[in-house]
């Protein structure tokens, strides 16, 4: 009797783990098939420039890579705490920073120890933009030039004024410098965690003026909410043909302009940068992307892992000697 029921009941346990053991390889064969999130850093947060630019990236490059693509805010340190994130993510393509020069190649200048180095801690994926910064009034600064600006600024508290900047020793706060040096006024910098913090206060008149990026002021601009009155570059920029260049002003060497670009952990596979790469030169192609970055004030286009290298190296070196000559000290 023991042994008639025993049979039954061995051969049920036999086809019990069997089905187990199809199922558990059914699972890892769906596990293999379906890479893992790849997730973008911007070291600004949420509502700025740089964000709004990842997501419209991350939207495409999810369907060109087959896997799901994140933008993670890492926002603090003019993005700082971004490139450190990066430098201890793993090497094997899931972790991605998106960033624009400040992070790159005007941090390493004007910090001691930022806690990462570009040249040994990351490797380009490539670059998709350039983009200039731009001096703005706020809307309830009455000014609508640049001239208008600084003849109001020094009916103001003996030239003494507040301007805004997207994160300190950046080069906004440089610009602001050079524009104080340049008409003998007393103006302050207000550094702000990002470009959207410091475009709540502008909307809300609580600064006079602020610096940033042309992508950080165009939509207010064209809303008539605040007014950009002179940009960076060697020519006017094709959305704001009325604004001159800060060249055009007397304020030589903000030609060489900023850039946008990707990077990956080094040690990260070629093969991977590569795949990568590609998939960002058919997102930047897509003519509705090109719309899109363009409306926000970028001159879009793609380079290559190469290309990006000797992009930043160049602007780096520019920057060296600028921060050289206003006396700076890293901080």
């Amino acid at each position: 009797m023991v042994r008639s029921l025993s049979r039954p009941t061995n051969t049920l346990s036999r086809r019990a783990v069997g089905v187990l053991a199809a199922a558990a390889l059914c699972l890892g064969s769906l596990a293999q098939a379906q890479p893992g999130p790849i997730r973008i850093l911007v070291g600004f947060p949420p509502g700025g420039g740089t964000d709004a630019i990842a997501r419209t990236l991350a939207e495409k490059l999810k369907d060109q890579l087959g896997q799901p693509v994140i933008v993670e805010n890492k926002a603090g340190a003019g993005g700082q705490i971004a490139a450190q994130t990066l430098k201890a993510a793993p090497a094997d393509g899931t972790t991605l920073l998106l960033s624009h020069d400040h992070t790159v190649s005007i941090l390493p200048l004007v910090v001691k120890n930022p806690g990462f180095e570009p040249a040994r801690d990351f490797v380009a994926v490539g670059g998709f933009a350039t983009f200039v910064n731009a001096l703005a009034v706020s809307g309830g600064t009455p000014a609508k030039s640049m001239n208008e600006y600084v003849a109001w600024v020094r009916h103001q508290g003996a030239g003494k004024s507040t301007v805004g900047v997207p994160a300190p020793a950046s080069v906004p706060e440089f610009l602001v410098k050079v524009i104080g040096q340049k008409y003998k006024l007393d103006l302050q910098s207000a550094p702000y965690r990002g470009s959207a913090p410091m475009m709540v206060d502008m909307l809300g008149n609580q600064i006079a003026a602020g610096t940033g990026s042309i992508p950080d002021f165009i939509e207010n601009h064209k809303a008539g909410k605040i007014r950009v009155v002179a940009v960076m570059g060697s020519t006017r920029q094709p959305l704001l043909p009325d604004v001159p260049t800060f060249s055009e002003l007397g304020l030589a060497g903000f030609e060489d302009l900023p850039y946008y670009g990707i990077f990956a952990p080094v040690g990260t596979p070629t093969a991977t940068i590569d795949k990568i790469s590609a998939a960002l030169a058919k997102v930047v192609a897509m003519p509705d992307v090109r719309e899109r970055l363009t409306a926000m004030g970028l001159s879009v286009g793609y380079m290559t892992p190469q290309q990006l290298t000797s992009r930043e190296q160049a602007y780096t070196k520019t920057w060296a000697g600028i921060i050289k000559a206003s006396g700076f000290v890293p901080q």
